[in-house]
């Protein structure tokens, strides 16, 4: 079964209990009734259930189709709104993602009006102030709460790319008073990859066997590698800054663990970033080039060792990832102004 099948399956009246006063309904679709209120939403479950599916479904005749899983019993939710309604200015205390399944879905985010395209997600912060619009279009959309513990753990856990980690960790856990979302768009395939994973974590939510949590974190975590390495997201000035920083500081800390044998290729699949972009980062924050920068690591280290052991010169110099005998006494000569042995004599005799 596809993604689609499986959204149209369980927002399907047919297939459902349809209620229109069901008490999660208001959690589900929540109207506008006000300009300057803003809810919060908290997080609708019980603590060990740390992730839940909501599903929208949209005709053009203007019903809204919701439900939600788990649940303590399957109904679908429905709603007939006016096109161009909005629903109620919020936030929530938790993480919010979400994909559009198909047709495209519209938010106002941080007063901002956003068009999210078929394939298209959005990962919006527990703080991130946003409304959803309702328009006379065939939509499904599939939103994913995810606890705050639970999304730590996937963060923590080293199996998103990188880049993705440096900017979420941070920004998304540890500056609660920081407003955000991240716009993702897929990259040649990842459309088919990301259902596939999303269809069997919908199923799981769905079905709550035993065991369904674990297996859900793990498709989550999958869903967020995809994510992270089969797609784009675009950030804010303010955000880029941020962002460059965080990869320094991590692609600083690779290089130094790494400077012997590392090359620019090792960082362009850890942290999936094209080669030119390490370039100019290193440049705009150390004035350096990459290799200047690799190099600065590696003489340092020859510095250190030849101060603090009795490794010859030729063992140093492979030591620090320098094969070449000749070369090594070159770069180390334009930098100190004498050979290594020199250098040796001297700090010993001093």
């Amino acid at each position: 079964m596809t993604l689609k099948a499986l959204c149209d399956h369980i927002t399907n009246p047919k297939e459902a209990v349809l209620s229109k006063d069901h008490k999660l309904g208001p959690r589900l679709v929540c109207p506008e009734y006000s300009k300057s209120v803003q809810e919060v939403k908290t997080y609708p479950l019980l603590h060990q259930d740390r992730l839940f599916a909501l599903c929208w479904n949209i005709d053009t005749h203007m019903n809204l189709y919701a439900t939600m899983y788990p649940s303590p019993e399957d109904f679908c939710y429905h709603y007939n709104f006016s096109s161009g309604e909005k629903t109620q200015l919020h936030t929530h205390d938790y993480i919010e993602l979400a994909y559009v399944v198909s047709g495209e879905f519209r938010q106002k985010i941080l007063g901002k009006d956003i068009v999210f395209q078929e394939g298209e997600l959005c990962l919006i912060d527990k703080n991130c102030l946003h409304q959803d619009y309702l328009v006379n279009q065939t939509a499904t959309i599939l939103f994913l709460g995810i606890a705050n513990d639970m999304f730590a753990e996937i963060m923590d856990g080293n199996i998103t790319a990188q880049k993705i980690v440096m900017f979420l960790q941070p920004a998304l856990l540890q500056q609660k008073d920081l407003q955000q979302y991240l716009h993702f768009r897929p990259n040649d395939g990842a459309k088919k990859e990301i259902e596939n994973c999303l269809c069997m974590l919908l199923k799981e939510l769905y079905d709550n066997n035993v065991g369904s949590r674990y297996i859900c974190k793990g498709l989550l975590m999958r869903t967020f590698h995809i994510l992270g390495s089969m797609y784009e997201f675009s950030l804010s000035k303010e955000q880029r800054k941020t962002m460059n920083w965080l990869v320094f500081e991590e692609v600083s800390d690779y290089i130094r663990q790494h400077y012997a044998s590392i090359t620019i290729q090792d960082l362009v699949d850890n942290f999936h970033f094209q080669e030119d972009y390490f370039n100019r980062l290193i440049k705009n924050k150390t004035g350096l080039t990459y290799s200047a920068y690799v190099q600065q690591f590696r003489l340092n280290e020859a510095e250190r060792l030849l101060t603090s052991s009795n490794k010859s010169v030729e063992t140093i110099a492979e030591t620090i990832g320098y094969h070449n005998k000749g070369y090594f006494y070159k770069i180390f000569q334009e930098r100190f102004g004498m050979t290594p042995s020199q250098y040796r004599k001297k700090e010993n005799f001093t």
